[in-house]
């Protein structure tokens, strides 16, 4: 049985391909033939006008972090508009987090209550 399709991206385009996945070869891309990003199965690519969901998608994939399908099912919280990337950006400086986990964090955590 073969296997299924898997995306890969092409950053500079702002285009997205499923291809059967294969890892013997390189990617290239159609438009621009440079090099294209193996992201996972469980991509769903913003539109194409969308320059700052695709700043944002760049950040993720320069972090290392993919969107490959988990055990329940998607790849769990991206963030995926560049307010959400600035905010794990800021956190991940102020508590020390690695910057690819602070990246995963559905929600930040606030700070504490204040004593009076």
């Amino acid at each position: 049985m073969p296997h299924g399709k898997t995306s890969y991206v092409c950053l500079p385009c702002r285009a997205s391909y499923k291809q059967p996945y294969d890892t013997d070869r390189e990617r290239v891309c159609p438009r621009c033939a440079g090099t294209l990003i193996h992201v996972g199965s469980a991509f769903a690519p913003p539109r194409r006008r969308d320059t700052a969901a695709w700043r944002a998608l760049s950040v993720v994939l320069n972090a290392g972090i993919r969107f490959h399908k988990s055990c329940c099912g998607g790849p769990g919280y991206r963030p995926r508009t560049l307010r959400e990337v600035k905010e794990r950006v800021a956190y991940a400086e102020a508590s020390g987090e690695p910057f690819a986990r602070a990246l995963l964090r559905g929600a930040i955590p606030g700070p504490g209550p204040r004593k009076s």
